[in-house]
């Protein structure tokens, strides 16, 4: 898969973390972070992630800016994207399987690397589910985005 790595300054020292736990797996690094700790500003660094995403050009994401706050709101605001923040296993499982999340998001500030890496690994090695009452829940959400009725 191709995976779409972004950080903004405060996540730039968890990245390499990310990156190797994306390549251990075996899958390839889309890069839309920064490479430095100087100050930038996140929705810079979301936009063309999550489009890339949107468009088809990457299969997933994953978001790190200093709580993942952000980089989730910021990313839920494009059409087709579903970001969680996530910094344990549990719920990044359940965030892909149950919600079909198509975006990672993580804190740099509040995660170490190697759990961080754990994390991603779950968020990558789990698939949604096509259990009846996910799916079905997963397209009420599409009908909101969508401006329709739930």
């Amino acid at each position: 898969m191709k995976i779409a790595m972004g950080n903004d300054h405060a996540g730039f020292p968890l990245r390499e973390a990310i990156c190797e736990a994306i390549k251990a797996l075996g899958h390839e690094v889309v890069d839309f972070g920064i490479q430095t700790e100087e100050a930038c500003d996140y929705p810079q660094v979301v936009a063309p992630l999550t489009h890339a995403i949107a468009q088809g050009e990457c299969d997933l994401g994953i978001l790190v800016c200093g709580t993942g706050i952000g980089m989730a709101i910021a990313a839920n605001k494009v059409r087709g994207i579903y970001a969680a923040r996530c910094e344990e296993c549990f719920s990044a499982r359940m965030a892909r399987e149950h919600n079909a999340a198509n975006v990672l998001t993580m804190g740099g500030r509040t995660i170490g690397p190697g759990l961080a890496g754990e994390v991603v690994q779950a968020f990558l090695t789990t698939t949604p589910t096509t259990e009846e009452r996910h799916v079905r829940r997963q397209e009420q959400v599409r009908r909101i985005e969508t401006s329709q009725t739930a």
